[in-house]
């Protein structure tokens, strides 16, 4: 049997068992494959409680030296590749107390005083994901400066707009990247406010019903940097709205990922050759040496149902829970730990992959002409006119299907014929048929008028400064 007090897992547990947990067991149980990622905020954690037993007068000031002694050992063992991360101690948790006991005797054993693992945990959980979300937030925000980047120059590059994928009206290229940045830019917004309700500090809640023992819990959230207390120790353990609010955050921030991705593959492909990708982002193809395949886009649209999936799995998990903490909580880990690497991975690449597009403009102008897509623009014409919009839409179908007849776009068709859908079609007409006319034309704040995309554009860079300045 091992020397160490905490190897065994009956003695881990108390003198009740009296048989040890079977090796099947041990290994469906055990969480040290993939929590021991948590090791830094466990020991930021138990440092700051044992800070706070210490100025409490529960354990002794050497008592405190020696935790911080051997955290710094173990810290160092850790980085270094020497810790030896051991199954039959089940989590992250438990094999760091094993190893500071080993290293500091009876030091270690009073670290635990007035906590369980059950608020550890939920502690070390909201310290890395805190962590993460910091990290986040500066790839959407790389990830809007990439659009930025590719939509200033293209403020009146004219492409079609769609609707159901048919050609719509005439929109700027930029006009239409800047979607995108709006949306990121709410991705940004809800990560901020899920990072509020991430960094409450549950420490303290011990087991599920407090402790007896004069902790300060104020004093660990602020060494912590935590803005509040979990306020019920029941919810304190067993909350994790704040992984489901981030798995949700990071399903619909994929979702956008994904609806951009899906844009980039039509692009790309010879049907719409509105764009072309650096080489380093596609791949070729085994067996067809002309293929220039946008994998990359392809893997990122994939991946968004890797993320959702995951969200999926926590709200299944804790749907049927009754207070407080279960042993099903260790199951949230893997998914949020991968909901967090699959996203912070796809920003990086896609800022990347955006960053190396090349706008084929002509290709965009020519397949707007195709579409007849300012036809809006002349039944607005004959509103301004007086004539009620809906005989207008009327009047314009017709001249639409006469160029369709005709095989000619709408600018193309011949004045006199053009005056024919309507008597109120008069000689300047032709003026608001023009793809550059019609985009310029919708200058209302949100529309694609060039001097409209072009003030976004600096709105955007404006709120990007101040946000990376604070």
């Amino acid at each position: 049997m091992s020397s160490d007090p905490l190897a065994n897992k009956a003695q881990a547990w108390s003198a009740l068992f009296s048989e040890p947990m079977s090796e099947l067991v041990k290994r469906y149980t055990a969480s040290v494959g993939f929590d021991q990622r948590l090791w830094r905020a466990d020991i930021e954690g138990s440092l700051a409680h044992a800070e706070m037993l210490a100025a409490q007068g529960i354990i002794g000031e050497q008592d405190l030296a020696d935790i911080r002694r051997g955290m710094a050992q173990i810290g160092q063992e850790i980085e270094s590749g020497r810790f030896e991360w051991k199954l039959e101690l089940e989590d992250v948790h438990l094999n760091i107390e094993a190893r500071l006991t080993a290293l500091v005797g009876d030091a270690g054993k009073r670290l635990h005083t007035g906590r369980s693992r059950n608020d550890q945990v939920a502690t070390d959980v909201r310290l890395w994901l805190r962590g993460e979300i910091d990290r986040l937030q500066p790839l959407l925000a790389d990830m809007q400066r990439a659009l930025l980047d590719v939509a200033e120059p293209h403020a009146e590059t004219v492409m079609p707009g769609f609707t159901h994928l048919q050609v719509a009206q005439p929109v700027s290229f930029a006009h239409h990247l800047l979607a995108y940045v709006e949306m990121f830019a709410r991705d940004a917004e809800r990560l901020a406010d899920v990072r509020k309700r991430v960094n409450r500090l549950p420490l303290g809640a011990a087991a599920l019903a407090g402790t007896s023992y004069a902790l300060d819990r104020a004093r660990v959230a602020r060494t912590l940097g935590f803005e509040g207390l979990c306020e019920n120790s029941l919810d304190a353990v067993s909350d994790r709205d704040f992984a489901l609010e981030f798995s949700a955050f990071a399903s619909i921030c994929m979702v956008h990922v994904s609806r951009l991705a899906e844009e980039i593959v039509l692009w790309k492909s010879q049907n719409f050759d509105f764009i072309d990708l650096a080489d380093r982002y596609c791949t070729g193809s085994s067996i067809m040496p002309q293929k220039r395949n946008p994998d990359v886009a392809e893997l990122a649209r994939g991946k968004t149902g890797r993320v959702v999936g995951h969200l999926m799995a926590l709200l299944t998990l804790m749907k049927g829970q009754p207070l407080a903490y279960n042993k099903d909580n260790q199951e949230d880990k893997e998914p949020l730990f991968d909901a967090v690497d699959t996203l912070s991975d796809t920003l990086r690449i896609m800022a990347e992959m955006v960053g190396g597009i090349t706008v084929k403009a002509d290709a965009m102008e020519r397949a707007a002409r195709r579409g007849y897509a300012t036809a809006t623009d002349l039944a607005d014409y004959l509103v301004k006119k007086g004539l009620p919009f809906r005989d207008a839409h009327e009047a314009v179908a017709h001249a639409v299907k006469l160029a369709l007849a005709r095989g000619v776009d709408l600018a193309e068709l011949p004045l006199a014929e053009l005056k024919a859908a309507h008597p109120l079609i008069g000689d300047d007409a032709p003026q608001v048929l023009t793809l550059h006319g019609s985009m310029k034309a919708r200058t209302v704040v949100g529309g694609t008028a060039p001097e409209q995309v072009r003030a976004r554009i600096a709105a955007h860079r404006a709120r990007l400064a101040a946000s990376a300045a604070a």
